[in-house]
């Protein structure tokens, strides 16, 4: 094994003898040991047979003068390195109740959900990280205000005197304007739940009733309104599709009821957020959600005269809850203990995650009471009486604490023992001996009693790039949960990673020696934070500190793991694949918690990604006049410009695109003429995607040029509705 980045140190050859060298020492020892063999000539058959003797014994030579793999591998676990398990990918699993139920109903932890089974491809399955509870929500208030501010201020209460709550807990009365009379944006109103029932993260069906077709002036397929609720924090978007909207804005168009009622009803869907906490505005304590009305966009029009609704109810239909990809196994029979030091047992499976605090080793000796056993990194510092073990996460290897002799204790043990046999020692001789003996041995960590039965009470296993799916795709249950009806992600599943491979540690070596686990520089923030990742970020970036940053304050940017197969596809990278999962925000954060000096505060950022798009005319050479090959060189140039453009694979040493680097003309004019087939190059432009209000502007780039932000990322991706997509179109 060959590492060509790393210094070249002297290195002692242990036998340098050649293929020539063998051949010719063999030949020289036929006359002592075959003295009647005259014949030296290459085609002699012996000859040959030495020649090939000589052959095989050079190639074991080659492998003598080179370190094995698995010694390299032993030198990093005596450093105190190891292979890095494969990450687990996370997204949210909603599942979808069929039918209303009267209290609440929990799923439990564990629940797994998985992709569809492909003929050529195992299915990826998900699990539930926490129960998840779907709860029976009660409206206590409905409230407008002016003006939709972050704290709720100026309340206008619509239920007192108007509206009586009926016995299935709704809401009904006389018609109540749920804008101003005049409508104007920024006019909201607001419901708020009762705090006492437990439905963060539930999907509420919100059933309003009111005018049938009421003229409001709005353009019912895209009504100028917003539904948020508030997380403690800020208010979230609640509504995932207008398609979710059955009343259609308020006006109750087209909603399929009898067109001779007056009165319509219709249900909008609603996707809590998982932390909806209550909060207390102004008078009023409870979780709350809002519809404000916003600015019309383009050319729409706004609402001409307020809707107004006559009644209000609402139930759960389902919830959503946080999953990892992985599977649970539970209480696995590891085998029975032979009672000796620094035995091993092997687990089923490999890629093994972080255990939880429920997961660990039971031991039953023979008539005994069972043992909880706790996992440890090391041995370094078990006592004989503690009973720990260690588990290799990446293959799944279980180890119990070994044995240490000093290194003249077995010779020593023969000689007392010949002397107790010929009689030359006395009883109390031998006694001292066997204090000495103790102290020529240390047991560390304790040894399950022989004929104890191991079992592991739980592990979940799982991880990789192949977990970050895309949104829809985990819709097959694998557990069985009554009274569901479906489930779905909506949510692409992120932050995946395959385990560490022996290259990827050597490079990470250097730092973590210079880094000796504590965070100082910018290095070393940035170091540890790759090391907290357990290979879910791909990349981290140190801020340098300005004149307008908070003192004391380490600002890192980070870019998490992706599954580059999109890029391959010609499909590029969206900067939703690059979202930093709370999960993996949590965990780095809880890991420099521990290294980082006192006083110094760390925030996670996530770059501000910029899309490029490339507009290009290509000449071909005359060899691609076929169709078919103008079309696969078509798909290679695309590829070319998604892998070029991208964090990860971009720049162009292809290790990612710098931060804060700049897209020039002529750095996609140069990758093109590199391209095969490609002879020369018409008119070249690019166009840049910025966010604005959470939404993308695309616009031709000024001078030919994008300039991301210091803190910026580049990325292109193909979206239709974006027209993101490179556009390439062949001349002659």
């Amino acid at each position: 094994m060959e590492f060509d980045f790393l210094p070249k140190l002297p290195k002692s050859n242990l036998d340098d003898r050649t293929f020539q060298d063998l051949v010719d020492e063999c030949v020289l020892r036929i006359p002592r040991y075959c003295p009647e063999w005259t014949n030296y000539n290459p085609g002699d058959p012996g000859i040959t047979l030495v020649e090939l003797f000589a052959w095989l014994t050079d190639q074991m030579l080659v492998r003598f003068n080179q370190v094995p793999r698995r010694n390299f591998i032993v030198f990093l676990e005596m450093l105190g390195i190891r292979l890095q398990a494969a990450t687990p990918a996370h997204t949210e699993l909603t599942f979808y109740l069929s039918a209303d139920l009267p209290s609440t109903y929990e799923i439990p932890t564990g629940t797994e959900v998985a992709t569809v089974r492909m003929e050529n491809e195992e299915a990826i399955v998900f699990s539930t990280r926490e129960p998840l509870r779907i709860g029976i929500p009660r409206i206590s208030h409905f409230l407008t205000a002016e003006t939709a501010d972050l704290v709720p201020q100026v309340l206008r209460d619509r239920l007192s005197n108007l509206w009586s709550q009926q016995p299935d807990g709704s809401w009904q009365g006389q018609e109540q304007f749920i804008f101003n009379e005049h409508p104007q944006p920024g006019n909201c109103f607001y419901f708020v739940f009762e705090p006492e029932q437990e439905i963060a993260g539930n999907v509420l069906a919100l059933k309003l009733r009111g005018e049938a077709a009421t003229s409001t002036g709005i353009n019912p397929d895209f009504p100028p309104r917003r539904w948020e609720a508030w997380d403690g924090l800020a208010w979230q978007p609640v509504l995932l599709a207008e398609s979710d909207d059955g009343t259609r804005g308020f006006s109750f168009s087209n909603t399929g009821q009898n067109a001779l009622n007056r009165l319509e009803e219709a249900d909008i869907v609603l996707h809590l957020p998982l932390q909806w906490s209550a909060a207390h505005f102004s008078t009023y304590r409870g979780r709350w959600l809002r519809c404000i009305y916003v600015p019309p966009e383009d050319t729409q029009a706004g609402y001409s005269r307020s809707p107004q609704l006559v009644g209000v109810s609402v139930r759960s239909i389902g919830g959503t809850v946080p999953a990892d990809q992985c599977t649970r196994i539970q209480d696995e029979l590891l085998g029975n203990s032979d009672g000796t030091p620094g035995q091993t047992f092997q687990l089923q499976s490999t890629s093994i995650l972080p255990r939880n605090p429920d997961e660990h080793i039971i031991a039953i000796p023979p008539g005994g009471l069972p043992e909880v056993w706790q996992e440890v990194s090391d041995f370094a510092d078990s006592t004989a009486q503690d009973r720990h073990y260690t588990l290799d996460s990446t293959t799944g290897q279980i180890q119990f604490g070994p044995l240490v002799r000093e290194p003249a204790e077995l010779r020593d043990r023969v000689q007392w023992r010949s002397r107790i046999q010929t009689g030359t020692h006395s009883p109390l001789q031998v006694a001292d001996r066997s204090i000495v003996q103790q102290l020529m041995e240390q047991q560390y960590g304790a040894v399950p009693a022989r004929g104890a039965q191991i079992r592991m009470t739980a592990y979940r296993t799982g991880g990789g790039l192949k977990g970050n799916v895309q949104r829809g795709t985990l819709r097959i249950p694998k557990t069985a949960v009554p009274y569901v009806d479906r489930v779905v992600n909506h949510k692409s599943a992120l932050n995946g990673a395959d385990a560490e491979s022996l290259e990827n540690a050597v490079i990470r070596i250097p730092r973590i020696l210079r880094t000796r686990d504590r965070a100082v520089t910018p290095e070393d923030f940035e170091t540890l934070t790759l090391q907290a990742g357990r290979g879910a970020v791909a990349r981290v970036h140190c801020l340098k500190p300005t004149l307008s940053s908070t003192p004391g304050t380490v600002n890192l940017l980070v870019v998490p793991q992706a599954n580059t197969e999109q890029i391959e596809r010609g499909e590029g990278l969206d900067p939703s694949q690059f979202r930093l999962a709370q999960p993996l925000r949590e965990q780095i954060l809880a890991y420099l918690d521990e290294r980082r000096l006192l006083g110094v505060q760390v925030q996670l950022q996530e770059p501000d990604y910029v899309g490029v798009f490339v507009q290009a005319e290509v000449g071909l050479a005359p060899e691609y006049s076929n169709p078919q090959a103008q079309q696969i060189l078509l798909s290679q140039l695309q590829v070319a410009l998604y892998r070029f453009l991208n964090p990860l694979t971009g720049g162009v040493e292809g290790q990612g695109w710098p931060f804060g680097s700049p897209v020039y003309t002529s750095d996609i004019v140069s990758l093109l003429q590199k391209m095969p087939g490609v002879r020369h190059l018409g008119s070249v432009l690019l166009f840049e995607l910025r966010q604005e209000d959470g939404q993308w502007q695309r616009s031709l780039a000024p001078g030919g040029i994008v300039q991301p932000s210091p803190w910026g990322l580049i990325c292109s991706w193909a979206d239709r509705l974006l027209r993101s997509g490179h556009a390439i179109s062949l001349i002659r």
